[in-house]
């Protein structure tokens, strides 16, 4: 009994020790081969083969990859551009074989399909339209290499356009562009505001002149009103208008002075003056008003009379 036993043991001792079982890994697929010929794809799990003749040549994995590449080429304008391409690849769990056994080196196919295209589109456009349509370049690159990679046994997730550098001394003078662009939209925007502060502030006069008029008016007219009330008040007590008018100026020349001693902290300096001088002001200004009453009328009497002369001048030719 006990030479069976230790022969069936030394036997899975030989096997283990030769490698007849092996592991596969979650996400990932072996391929077996016997005698040097495919045999087969083996998922996740303990496997065995036979010692000798099975052999795992080689493990796939069920992952999605990315590979990066970077790629310089000229734009339209004649600007240098250094693109970084990310490319996201997965291998299915039917296209096993293809990708082991038709492609040796996956990355540098990829790598090179990205640089056909990229060098094949981004020279038909500018380098702001390469900004601007660089998910158009990413679409391109995957709609080449999923035709390309499929047969293969690679399918195309996604490709993205990760990064566009343009040449050093470009992106020095877009920056300059961008800020000068910057400034006289600043520029306009100020003197607008300078603009429409200059227009308030003069409407704002305009407004306070006209306020400012009218309340002069208003108050001139109050005080006509108060001296016209002031004479009939007078005149109705036995004082003629020139005395009541004399005795107005003196009662204001009184106020004002009165006014004027109220503050204590004032600088005004009196010179002499006498309540005569409010009568002989009003004395010149009567005369005033009667002189230049006359020199109204005899000018009316001279425009009446030069054309009374030129009436009668018309009148003789016509004889």
């Amino acid at each position: 009994m006990e030479l069976p036993i230790l022969g069936f043991l030394a036997f899975m001792a030989f096997l283990i020790f030769n490698g007849a079982f092996y592991t596969v890994k979650q996400q990932s697929m072996a391929i077996l081969e016997r005698l040097g010929r495919f045999n087969g794809v083996r998922g996740p799990g303990l496997h065995f083969k036979v010692p000798f003749i099975d052999k795992v040549s080689g493990r796939m994995s069920l992952k999605v990859r990315q590979l990066d590449v970077n790629v310089e080429t000229k734009t339209k304008d004649n600007v240098f551009v250094k693109l970084k391409v990310g490319v996201q690849y997965v291998v299915g769990e039917d296209s096993v074989y293809d990708a082991f056994y038709k492609l040796a080196n996956p990355d540098e196919q990829i790598n090179s399909y990205i640089f056909d295209v990229v060098r094949a589109e981004v020279p038909k456009m500018k380098l702001d339209d390469v900004f601007e349509r660089k998910d158009d370049i990413a679409n391109a690159i995957k709609s080449e290499l999923q035709e390309a990679m499929e047969n293969y046994g690679y399918n195309i997730v996604r490709a993205l356009v990760t990064d566009i550098d343009p040449d050093a001394t470009v992106k020095s003078a877009m920056n300059r562009i961008n800020a000068a662009e910057r400034e006289k939209l600043a520029a306009e925007y100020e003197g607008e505001a300078d603009r429409i502060r200059i227009v308030a502030k003069a409407r704002a006069e305009a407004e306070s002149k006209r306020l400012q008029g009218q309340g002069i008016a208003d108050q001139r007219r109050e005080i006509a009103k108060g001296l016209e009330e002031s004479v009939d008040i007078l005149n109705s007590v036995g004082i003629n208008s020139q005395e009541a008018s004399a005795l107005i100026v003196v009662t204001q020349h009184y106020d004002t002075l009165q006014s004027m001693g109220e503050n204590a902290n004032s600088n005004l300096i009196m010179m002499p003056n006498a309540p005569t001088a409010g009568a002989d002001m009003l004395s010149q200004m009567t005369a005033s008003f009667i002189a230049s009453q006359q020199m109204g009328e005899e000018m009316k009497a001279s425009s009446e009379r030069l054309k009374a002369s030129k009436a009668k001048e018309k009148i003789e030719l016509k004889r």
